[in-house]
């Protein structure tokens, strides 16, 4: 739980620090009227998951400008795959053994199901507190939602009650805190830390990556 209380405490410390921030005052003046496509970015990421081995993936993020003042609003689409953890299979294999003792009165024969794979296409949307820090650096905390199409698979389970199982679509929230630097006008560059709850599984995550702008800078945003 480590991973959670620290980026509670970085969020937390940032909500505190952001109204010092210069972007925080500029931005003040925006009204809703700036919502809108702003830019996409590209990025890819490590994770640190519970019940499967660590893994990465990439990720798309759109840049839909400000929803009021210094809130910035992001949606993104990501992916990853990666096997269940050993333990995880080890403990489903002696469920269905048990299951299958307990329907038939005879001891199950051992079963084998092999690498299980959990894979996961997550569509969310992020809300970014944005405030400016020192040499033009961005710097931003907050928490988003996101739709998580959880798909499982494996040789010896695909088409199984197994697989069904594993197969979902459940919503899960994070804790983010990111920063950012304009290279130029039209583009930056960006790295953001996330802790993401799901009912099955939470991971820890830092991404990089960087960002395309088609639409106009907000205030205290360019170089």
């Amino acid at each position: 739980m480590a991973p959670v209380r620290g980026m509670i405490g970085v969020v937390a410390c940032a909500s505190l620090l952001s109204p010092a921030g210069a972007l925080g005052q500029e931005v003040a003046d925006l009204d809703y009227e700036h919502l809108g496509f702003r830019g996409f970015g590209f990025d890819w990421g490590q994770m640190w998951p519970t019940r499967i081995e660590r893994t990465g993936g990439p990720s798309l993020r759109i840049d839909m400008g400000y929803a009021g003042p210094g809130l910035r609003i992001v949606p993104s689409i990501g992916y990853w795959s990666s096997p269940l953890e050993q333990a995880e299979i080890t403990e489903l294999e002696d469920r269905i053994e048990q299951l299958i003792a307990d329907q038939s009165g005879a001891p199950s024969p051992p079963l084998d199901l092999g690498t299980v794979k959990w894979r996961d296409v997550a569509i969310g949307v992020d809300a970014h507190v944005v405030w400016d820090s020192l040499l033009d650096v961005l710097t931003y905390g907050g928490i988003g939602v996101t739709a998580h199409i959880l798909d499982g698979n494996g040789g010896a389970i695909n088409g199984t009650i197994i697989d069904d199982l594993l197969d979902s679509v459940t919503a899960g929230f994070n804790l983010h805190f990111g920063l950012e630097y304009p290279l130029t006008e039209r583009l930056r560059v960006y790295t953001v830390s996330k802790y993401e709850v799901l009912s099955d599984l939470q991971y820890f995550t830092v991404r990089a990556g960087w960002q395309i702008m088609t639409g106009p800078n907000a205030p205290g945003e360019g170089r």
